[in-house]
């Protein structure tokens, strides 16, 4: 079986570590998506969307169209990069999410606020890499970010008070992962991550998580969960495959999806070459 991962750049360590899980029985090669000239070779028999750029997105719904399967599909990753549809969506399914304004650039935002009553979380719309996230609690600061940010499209929701810490927990496949990392909203310190056994986490999070990918249709996911007392859960950020490091039986379970997804096709041989498919990126 030929696997293609849709990367662009960076190494991962738990791609790496599935590659070499499934060697030498499968072929694993890297595609990354800013310079593939022809989408339209051999297919791959799956591929993994790790990339979340217009072109690697392109790319996969491209391959979506050829009849190959996609892990995360192009419209779930799209779907988490948009806070607004991200929260819509969230809502209309019942999951505790924050109440979520959209506003379409910061600058308005501050001109349209001269007084908080309570503190407020300011997102960039758009999840990317270096986005904004952060605490207001005064207007002055509000204004502060929109000397930096004005034109950024956000989404504005009420600051819940909780621990100050992140229940980070991501699920491959059937496989469910938690760790424990300091809010990037309570301190500049992020601090480190620590894994966080599951028989420490309240009742209900797991299913509550495992709702999310059915609601979100994502199969290798992260969600966030802040406790707001006495273990009530509120899911502040939903991500279509994240690095999931450190968390050891990650690359096996990525394996293990990968095999069980995906699915061995006849319309290449050994000497055919995938679209854009590399050993590795460098």
């Amino acid at each position: 079986m030929r696997v293609g991962v849709i990367a662009s750049g960076t190494r991962h360590p738990v791609l790496d570590a599935m590659a070499g899980l499934l060697a030498p029985a499968h072929h694993v090669g890297w595609i990354d998506p800013g310079h593939v000239t022809d989408p339209n070779g051999p297919l791959a028999d799956i591929y993994l969307l790790k990339a979340r750029t217009r072109p690697a997105l392109a790319l996969a719904r491209t391959l979506e169209d050829r009849g190959a399967p996609v892990v995360n599909s192009a419209a779930a990753t799209g779907l988490c990069q948009d806070r607004t549809a991200m929260a819509a969506l969230a809502h209309s399914s019942g999951l505790p999410f924050p109440e979520t304004t959209t506003f379409p650039t910061l600058s308005g935002l501050s001109d349209a606020t001269t007084d908080l009553t309570r503190p407020l979380v300011v997102k960039s719309r758009h999840s990317r890499r270096h986005d904004l996230v952060a605490r207001v609690d005064s207007a002055v600061r509000l204004r502060a970010l929109a000397a930096d940010w004005a034109q950024e499209p956000v989404v504005v929701q009420p600051f819940a008070d909780n621990s100050g810490q992140d229940h980070k927990l991501w699920v491959v496949g059937d496989r469910v992962f938690a760790a424990l990392r300091p809010s990037e909203l309570a301190s500049t310190d992020r601090g480190s991550t620590v894994s966080l056994p599951l028989g420490e986490l309240p009742a209900g999070w797991i299913d509550l998580v495992r709702e999310v990918g059915a609601v979100f249709a994502l199969d290798v996911y992260g969600v966030d969960i802040v406790d707001t007392g006495d273990g009530t859960p509120l899911i502040v950020d939903i991500n279509a495959f994240p690095g999931i490091r450190d968390q050891e039986g990650a690359p096996e379970a990525l394996a293990a999806l990968v095999t069980a997804t995906g699915q061995p096709n006849s319309s290449w041989s050994k000497s055919a070459s995938c679209p854009g498919l590399s050993p590795r990126i460098g």
